[in-house]
């Protein structure tokens, strides 16, 4: 096999995307070419001219490097003493079914939006280190999110790109017969046909629905086109496509899930269609068969915010989801009651998370907080049940540390914790010499990365900028931007209950604060706002209008179109990472957590994650965890703390530097960070949860004690 034909067997499975031996092969032969074609190894190789790829392999040495991650990645396919190999059990014979609306893998593979999406590509990816058998189900989004570009009013516009399925990673799905897939799913007024592609995620497999097929009309094709867009008949036909769809074409490729594990609200349909199947194919009537469903099925929750729940009325249910409610022998209103917290009230809408939470045998939510808030907020479904008492306990999130980790600061960690560190990450006693780090390395790893970050984002700037015809922000960011600098990034979804704007509340506080000539700030923002959410897109244009006034342009920045890409240098370059959600609105946020495995501290309200993470010395909080009952008397109360903190604790620790130029409190908080944290807030210690809390018992596992860290309710 020769080096092209190797380079495209390693692009095939997505394995390459946690490893950086493989991506500096490709990198190494064209950067300029990685970088336009937004590193992705498919089309990166039918680019490339053959002659340039020998040329560049007797340059650098590449067929022995390729060779080397070539037979890394034979040798994880076939190792079979991962923890799941040990502790699996029947998992093995009945895999986990993983459905989720969204899954972020990596920046060529544009079927996510933010959140919940990254969580779903973390869970299927360390599903594969742990050898745990779960396969993924989602949608394949022919146009993905939209694409972010802001005018020169700082106004966010939206567009939509195609993608090429011959520049993915991905092969049609197999029947046993060898056929291609096609699974059919009837609403009252159309068939819906829907092919099945299957991607590789280490030994983690994803099928991703499509319903741009031949057979459907152009109205249907389009139903997968784009994630989150449309009305609310595209939003319930894609849930029945990835719900129903789904389970079908599990079925169609031979595989029996022993567990069902709903990723929020969106698959809730599942369960109806595995309990149609029972009817089908054992004779039982529909109650026999959901509690049957029940006992292997697992609901996570991400939303604390009521309007993020999808509710859809009864006259479009039953004309998409009648033809299976005639299957599973329900009379209209008894398939209504399924989706109501009020059975009897007849006009209350069909919610997917009511639906969700009825049909699973265990729910949790993604932190221990976000369990208080969902006990509290749907109590109405066991009304004779104190709020304590309700069944939503919590698996807090975690992220894929090898997906997020930099290479300099990965390297620190080998030295330090041990070359397999990451394979007993969960463990707390792997941690324990974190604090034994030298300064100076973990510093000076820390200032390569972040020299990386301030270079990208130039790049970035000056593109944008120059396109508006706007040469001085780009010249002002030039000159202005430090890496000596405190560099704090906030990166999120723009609603307002995430407070992008927060830090922005004293306009003149801020200046003196990023002009201070002895002790400066500079601040990097993204994220994107929804296509329909004007206040969203308000709070950018905000930001963008900030960077553009002359005594704050390069040292306040927006990077838009923000993506996995940007994300990842952000949580690795920046020195503070910023968080300011509405307690207690935010679920998790898992960005934190990725900013902690590079060394980087947090500042942040009590809220998600950090609520149970912050103790004092491991980063920064503030807001001291209070929630006033008016929302504009909270925001004055956490902006003013969030003020105090900053000019009090982080810019003096941050600028206490020494003769060698570290500042040792500072360096000393990140790695007692580590040390307390880093066996928590990995996917590996949540899979394991998830496994000895949800998946075990499921298929018949009894003796699941002692197999992996946990702290579930």
């Amino acid at each position: 096999m020769d080096l092209i034909s190797r380079v495209r067997e390693l692009a095939r499975n997505m394995w390459w995307t946690w490893h950086p031996n493989v991506i500096a092969v490709l990198r190494d032969i064209d950067p300029t070419l990685w970088r336009k074609l937004n590193h992705n190894p498919i089309s990166f190789v039918k680019q490339l001219p053959r002659e340039q790829v020998e040329a560049r392999a007797a340059e650098l040495a590449l067929d022995a490097r390729v060779n080397h991650v070539f037979h890394r990645l034979k040798e994880y396919l076939e190792t079979h003493d991962a923890w799941g190999d040990v502790y699996g059990g029947p998992l093995r014979a009945t895999p986990v079914a993983y459905l989720s609306a969204e899954f972020g893998l990596h920046e060529s593979l544009p079927i996510y939006s933010g959140g919940l999406g990254i969580l779903a590509g973390d869970h299927l990816k360390s599903a594969s280190d742990l050898g745990i058998p779960v396969v993924g189900i989602g949608l394949l989004y022919a146009q993905g999110y939209f694409n972010q570009r802001l005018d020169a009013n700082g106004w966010q516009q939206e567009s939509y790109s195609g993608t090429d399925i011959g520049n993915l990673p991905m092969e049609p799905a197999l029947c046993r017969n060898g056929k291609p897939v096609r699974v059919r799913i009837k609403t009252r007024s159309e068939t819906v046909h829907v092919g099945v592609w299957r991607i590789e995620v280490g030994r983690s497999s994803l099928l991703l629905l499509d319903s741009d097929v031949a057979e459907n009309s152009d109205a249907v094709r389009q139903l997968t086109g784009r994630l989150y867009g449309g009305d609310e008949r595209v939003r319930i036909m894609q849930e029945l496509i990835l719900g129903v769809g789904g389970m079908r074409a599990l079925k169609a490729v031979g595989l029996a899930p022993g567990a069902l594990h709903l990723n929020e609200g969106h698959c809730a349909f599942a369960p109806l269609e595995l309990a149609r199947q029972e009817m089908e194919e054992d004779g039982v009537d529909f109650h026999r068969a959901m509690r049957r469903v029940r006992d292997r099925t697992a609901f996570t929750t991400h939303t604390p915010v009521e309007a993020g729940h999808d509710r859809f009325n009864a006259g479009l249910v039953e004309d998409v989801l009648g033809p299976l409610r005639d299957e599973l022998r329900l009379a209209p209103d008894e398939f209504m009651a399924l989706g109501r917290v009020n059975p009897r009230d007849g006009g209350e809408p069909f919610c997917m998370t009511v639906l969700a939470l009825k049909a699973a045998r265990k729910s949790n939510a993604v932190s221990a907080l976000h369990g208080r808030v969902s006990r509290q907020m749907w109590q109405g479904l066991w009304p004779d049940r104190a709020v304590t008492e309700v069944p939503i306990g919590h698996i807090t999130n975690g992220v894929h540390v090898a997906s997020w980790i930099a290479a300099p600061v990965e390297t620190v960690l080998d030295t330090y914790l041990g070359a397999g560190w990451k394979k007993k990450m969960y463990l707390p006693e792997t941690w324990a010499s974190a604090g034994a780090i030298d300064d100076a390395e973990l510093w000076e790893a820390h200032q390569v990365v972040k020299t990386r970050l301030l270079t990208y984002m130039l790049r970035h700037v000056c593109d944008r900028e120059e396109g508006h015809g706007n040469e001085q922000t780009c010249r002002l960011a030039t000159e202005r931007l430090d890496t000596d600098a405190l560099t704090i990034g906030f990166a999120r979804r723009f609603a307002p209950y995430k407070r992008g704007d927060l830090i922005l509340a004293d306009a003149e506080r801020l200046a003196r604060l990023v002009t201070d000539p002895k002790r400066p700030i500079q601040i990097i923002f993204a994220g994107k706002a929804h296509p329909n959410h004007e206040d969203g897109k308000r709070l950018i244009q905000r930001i963008y209008r900030l960077t553009r006034d002359e005594r704050l342009q390069g040292r306040i920045v927006f990077l838009d179109d923000y993506d996995i890409n940007v994300g990842r240098h952000l949580v690795q370059g920046c020195d503070l990472w910023l968080a300011c959600p509405r307690r207690p609105r935010e679920a998790c946020s898992t960005s934190g957590m990725k900013a902690l495995y590079n060394g980087v501290l947090n500042m942040s309200i009590l809220d998600g994650w950090w609520a149970e993470a912050y103790d004092g010395e491991c980063g920064f909080a503030y807001g001291g965890g209070r929630q006033h009952a008016d929302d504009g008397r909270q925001d004055e109360r956490d902006a003013t703390d969030l003020y105090r903190v900053l000019e009090e604790t982080v810019i003096p620790m941050y600028y206490d530097k020494d003769a060698q130029g570290i500042p040792r409190e500072w360096v000393k908080r990140a790695k007692y960070a580590m040390r307390r944290l880093g066996w928590r807030f990995n996917a590996d210690r949540m899979l394991m949860e998830y496994a000895r809390e949800c998946y075990l018992p499921m298929v018949g596992a009894t003796s699941i004690d002692g197999i992996g860290g946990g702290y579930a309710r």
